[in-house]
């Protein structure tokens, strides 16, 4: 009998400190509780000002290309393009994708995470960053932009270079098979 006894405070004693382990913070974030951070966060209104401040660099490497390559161009393709790029982000299905991101914030955050999110943003600190946010990403992709477009367009102009040196290979070497084309 005392062994019983002894088996089921041990058990108890156990499953106690399991149980004590795992706070309420620890415990995995809700769907409600994502939510309530996006809310916070004011990700919908984040994003439409995220996307307008990337559009203006977007618009200004338009611009860039179609005075490069101007003589070639009929000369609504500045106007056509920005419109065509405009609408096509503006078409996202932006509230979709954000719900679509819920699921990996409950994966990678717990209630306790999400709570500590929420209280940041919520505070004055928190509120100033997401104030802020959009021209800290619209100055970023300024200053980016220049640096991918130089490398971009040295990636383009190697790979242009591999194939234009490939082709001549194999135009070197008669009776090569060459693959079909599947069009």
């Amino acid at each position: 009998m005392k062994r019983i006894v002894l088996a089921t405070i041990v058990l108890f004693s156990t499953s106690a400190i399991g149980f004590a382990r795992q706070s309420p913070a620890d415990s995995p974030a809700t769907k409600e509780d994502v939510q309530k951070y996006l809310e916070v966060m004011q990700s919908r209104g984040m994003l439409t000002k995220m996307i307008d401040a990337m559009m203006k660099p977007m618009h200004q490497m338009m611009h860039e290309q179609y005075e490069k390559d101007k003589d070639k161009l009929p000369a609504d393709f500045e106007a056509r393009m920005d419109k065509l790029m405009d609408d096509t982000i503006k078409s996202f299905p932006w509230d979709e994708i954000l719900d679509s991101m819920v699921p990996i914030y409950q994966k990678h955050l717990t209630k306790g995470d999400i709570d500590h999110l929420v209280a940041f943003y919520s505070s004055p600190t928190g509120q100033k960053f997401l104030r802020e946010m959009p021209a800290i990403t619209s100055e970023a992709m300024q200053t980016m932009m220049p640096i991918m477009k130089q490398k971009i367009d040295a990636m383009t102009r190697d790979l242009q270079q591999q194939a234009a040196e490939m082709i001549k290979e194999s135009e070197a070497k008669p009776g090569q098979n060459r693959p079909t084309s599947k069009d």
